[in-house]
């Protein structure tokens, strides 16, 4: 085991950046007392990489950890470090949004009692896509065991100190696999059907996800993905705020996104997806990650202080499904 510091550029609260993981499959990606783990595939090996901090939201520092079956490399341990930066966005200056809420008078308290979250991105856009494909039409809590069954069934096995790890599947494994394994998994036919063609496509060459980062605009990239088999706007929107981390890819067709800005801004009365456009336009190219604020402040249950109220459900949010692809 090796153990590297990394410097976040501040402000950077690594609790709440990474309190959205903390219903995970322990065996999977999980954050609990303070630690992160995740199997990721470094190169060709999985390594279980391992986040916590010492640090302050003004002075932070996060230490890392990456154990392999076999002795690796720095090279190994510097590919890790990028892959958790990228994860976590390290580098990312939160000052302009933070400068942007300033006009929203709700925005501005929750920029000031998040300060310093930062909303991951998954390792690669093809586990951002596939992820939205599994969660269409179905709560978040039922996508969640489904994706976890699947990395069990078809990911890449890690065993260390007796304990079995799993990393996610690559397009290698998910198009190969059959659709009894998908069925098992609680997944449907059709979306099965999805993600094997999404997977082959990627492996023939003639769906290059990555390229999308090189992308100025955000809805061409909406645009091109909506052009494959399964993907509607709604899937594409999500997969870009989670895989390529734009501050202005709003799924508006979401529940969870309608009902945060009902509940806050339309006393409790409900909004059509065009009614959340329109009212996301005064949070400009910020608008994702205003949504995203909000989703964590309802995790937090900031909007149920002083209400005798359930408390809130970890597994509902800007990731809640809606009933369209």
């Amino acid at each position: 085991m090796t153990d590297t510091v990394l410097y976040p550029k501040k402000p950077y609260d690594f609790h709440l950046s990474a309190m959205i993981f903390a219903s995970g499959d322990p065996w999977i990606r999980r954050y609990n007392r303070g630690i992160f783990r995740q199997v990721l595939e470094i190169g060709e090996t999985p390594a279980l990489v391992t986040v916590f901090s010492k640090g302050t939201t003004e002075k932070p520092r996060l230490h890392i950890s990456v154990i392999t079956q076999e002795p690796h490399s720095e090279s190994m341990i510097r590919a890790a470090c990028t892959i958790v930066s990228s994860l976590f966005n390290l580098s990312e200056d939160l000052t302009p949004f933070y400068r942007a809420m300033k006009k929203d008078a709700v925005m501005a308290g929750l920029v000031r009692r998040l300060r310093g979250l930062k909303a991951p991105t998954t390792p690669t856009i093809f586990e951002a896509l596939v992820d939205s494909v599994i969660e269409q039409q179905i709560s978040l809590k039922a996508a969640h065991s489904i994706e976890n069954r699947l990395i069990r069934a078809t990911g890449t096995a890690l065993t260390l100190d007796g304990n079995t790890y799993y990393g996610y599947p690559s397009p290698y494994n998910l198009e190969k696999t059959p659709d009894s394994t998908f069925r098992a998994c609680g997944l449907t036919v059709r979306k099965g059907e999805y993600i094997r063609e999404i997977s082959r496509k990627i492996l023939e060459g003639t769906l290059d996800l990555e390229r999308f980062k090189t992308f100025p605009d955000t809805e061409p990239i909406i645009s091109e993905l909506m052009k494959v088999r399964g993907i509607g706007r709604w899937t594409a929107e999500l997969t870009i705020l989670r895989g390529l981390h734009r501050p202005d890819a709003f799924p508006a067709d979401d529940v969870g996104v309608r009902r945060f800005i009902s509940n806050v801004y339309h006393n409790g009365e409900k909004i059509s997806p065009a009614d959340a456009r329109l009212f996301a336009l005064q949070w400009g190219d910020w608008k994702g990650f205003a949504a995203y604020y909000l989703e964590i402040a309802d995790l937090m249950g900031f909007f149920r202080e002083n209400k005798k109220t359930k408390p809130p459900d970890p597994e509902s949010g800007i990731l809640e499904r809606n009933k369209k692809p």
